[in-house]
């Protein structure tokens, strides 16, 4: 690997009065770029947690491609760019990695893949603001400062109105019939598990982007939330759900696969996670992917290195409780950081088991392109250090042909009860359907 080139950055530390306070005003500045990836912890406290908030905006260099050989083009792309790079992998690229196409409908339109090299990095933990800027635009750093600074939001902020109409791409009834043919699949013995998707769109949607990412991330405070700008393709996410980490020698997966609706109720609603850590279909099907995880894992790892840390841990977030586990190795150090995605993706907890035949039995069924939806989110650092979250309890806006869209899913098994299935689907579609509304 290359050595890290120190002198491309110039840094700054400055310690803080209100963090909160920074962190709005900072996103509503950050709107006058083009390319923007903002990554928000919403102060959760997770165990493998580097920073509360990440900032990367201005293009330097990019790269956005379609899915031949899209993966070495990023590996090429970031040993060559030694730097930080920001961007996303869509769930389409599987199509790089095994003989698979995605013929279905696209109202997207976005790139396989996208990332690029900011000019201005801004990394938030606790009260302290770390500022990492390319040194052809150190000298911004001291009025940019003060730009932010003197930002008064309730000046700033204007209410658009939203124009959203929201339409079903499958009808309840053809899910139903579906997930019935998926479920004989299943019981034939093709397939252990699937994850079956159905999207939500709007055609000639006109939305403020950023108004409808604050209003999302307030509803749901997710762990793993994003808001990404690349030119006129928006990504309003706000996903509870790790994909992998990788710190040093150590890799960390974290799939979710089960989910709990929440009630006002206290005692009730601690009840339902009692009960949903004690479900035995929910934990089966996350015991199935926390295999398929240790599996994927293996292709890189130190023979016996693979550990699952935690497994079928009930979290709790705002919307809904997910039954969460955290599966370890730990690699080589001369093992290319890119390579260690591609053998685990996409995730096993958007595909199902086995994977390969999870796959196309996705993409028979299913009635769109997943784009972006159930992919990838995050950052390479200089030192070949990573984090993505998986992308789900998202909106996907393409502000050119005013396409809107967000889709969810679920874990089919054996055990599935289709109307169930559906109801968890929209269980899991209310934050942004809320989201949307003015």
């Amino acid at each position: 690997m290359n050595e890290i080139n120190k002198s491309l950055r110039t840094s700054k530390k400055i310690t803080l009065q209100n963090p909160t306070n920074f962190k709005k005003k900072l996103l509503y500045w950050a709107q006058q770029y083009n390319q923007v990836v903002w990554l928000d912890s919403n102060n959760y406290p997770l165990q493998y947690s580097n920073y509360d908030a990440v900032l990367a905006i201005g293009l330097y260099s990019n790269l956005q491609c379609k899915y031949p050989n899209a993966f070495d083009k990023l590996k090429n792309y970031r040993n060559n760019i030694n730097d930080y790079i920001f961007g996303y992998l869509t769930y389409d690229l599987k199509n790089d990695i095994e003989k698979l196409t995605s013929q279905n409908f696209d109202g997207l339109h976005f790139p396989d893949l996208y990332f690029f090299q900011p000019k201005k990095l801004f990394f938030l933990k606790n009260n302290i603001l770390e500022i990492k800027y390319l040194t052809q635009v150190k000298d911004d750093i001291e009025s940019d400062l003060s730009l932010i600074k003197t930002i008064d939001l309730n000046k700033s902020i204007k209410e658009v109105e939203h124009n959203v109409k929201i339409k079903k791409q499958i009808s309840k009834k053809q899910y139903l019939k579906q997930l019935n043919t998926i479920l004989k699949h299943i019981n034939r013995g093709n397939i252990y598990e699937v994850n079956f998707c159905q999207e939500f769109y709007s055609e000639n949607a006109t939305i403020n982007s950023l108004e409808v990412y604050n209003h999302l991330n307030s509803i749901s405070n997710a762990p793993f939330a994003s808001f990404l700008k690349l030119e006129d393709k928006f990504i309003i996410s706000a996903s509870p759900e790790r994909f992998v980490k990788k710190q040093g020698n150590k890799i960390i997966s974290q799939p979710i696969k089960g989910t709990a609706k929440r009630l006002t109720d206290k005692i009730s609603d601690q009840q339902l996670a009692i009960d949903l850590a004690n479900d035995q279909k929910e934990r089966s099907e996350n015991i199935m992917i926390v295999d398929l995880v240790r599996n994927d894992l293996s292709k890189t790892a130190i023979k016996g290195s693979v550990k699952v840390e935690e497994l079928c841990k009930v979290y709790t977030f705002d919307q809904v409780h997910q039954m969460i586990s955290t599966i370890s190795s730990t690699t080589e150090h001369i093992t290319d950081p890119v390579d260690i995605i591609k053998s685990l993706f996409p995730m096993g907890s958007m595909t199902g088991a086995p994977k390969l035949s999870a796959m196309q039995i996705i993409e028979k069924f299913e009635t769109t392109k997943r784009s972006v939806y159930s992919g990838a989110i995050g950052y390479f650092t200089p030192e070949a250090d990573f984090d993505f979250n998986v992308v789900i309890r998202s909106i996907f806006y393409n502000k050119t042909n005013k396409y809107l869209s967000y889709s969810v899913g679920g874990a089919i098994t054996a055990k599935s009860d289709p109307e169930k299935e559906y109801e968890e689907c929209l269980v899991k579609a209310i934050a942004m359907k809320k989201a949307l509304k003015n």
